[in-house]
């Protein structure tokens, strides 16, 4: 695969907040999605997160009320109802293998939104959640820690990303426009890349 491809598929991998809810994603499209994390590197090999597979519509009721939708939207509680993901996978940290993951949970979730991304679905890594509830809901053993919720549906949104400029204090925050686009500022390659005599002031 060249770069370009993988330049490609990373830009069209979005960050997805309301989907078509009606269209179902199967509990084999989220075995397939998982079977990726396999091949991820692995701090020290443990390999400790492990994941709930949630596609049952009960089960999807039960957790949307945990979750806490785009932070940058005071005013939005988040998507209405046919709008809302059609599946999750719930990353858990299985604490018998360590009590830290390192950076095994996002090389695992850039692999799971990239998969998705090639099946035409949209997806929407969530932090903020209600960890205690989720776990009691699932009858977690106390052994294993939910870390992340991965929303997963057929987008029903129009994500663009926009150029930033090149000032370090430009506005970095996304936002949505009234035809519903959802805009997402990106930096500059430059701003990424040190300059060492500049920093230095030569």
């Amino acid at each position: 695969m060249q770069i370009d491809t993988l330049r490609r598929l990373m830009i069209s991998s979005r960050t997805v907040r309301r989907f078509m809810e009606e269209k179902e994603v199967s509990q084999e499209t989220l075995r397939k999605l998982v079977e990726l994390t396999r091949y991820c590197p692995s701090g020290r090999n443990a390999q400790p997160l492990k994941y709930l597979l949630v596609s049952d519509t009960g089960d999807r009721e039960k957790v949307y009320p945990l979750l806490k939708w785009a932070g940058y939207f005071p005013d939005w509680d988040g998507p209405v109802p046919g709008q809302r993901p059609a599946a999750y996978l719930i990353q858990c940290l299985d604490t018998k293998y360590g009590q830290n993951c390192l950076c095994d949970d996002g090389l695992q979730l850039e692999a799971l939104t990239l998969g998705a991304r090639t099946l035409g679905l949209g997806t929407c890594i969530i932090k903020a959640f209600d960890h205690v509830r989720l776990a009691e809901i699932f009858g977690l053993d106390s052994r294993y820690e939910p870390r992340y919720v991965l929303a997963i549906g057929y987008p029903l949104e129009e994500v663009a990303i926009e150029d930033m400029s090149g000032d370090e204090d430009a506005e970095f925050k996304y936002y949505r426009t009234p035809d519903g686009v959802h805009h997402v500022p990106k930096r500059p390659l430059e701003e990424l890349i040190f300059n060492i005599s500049q920093e230095h002031g030569q």
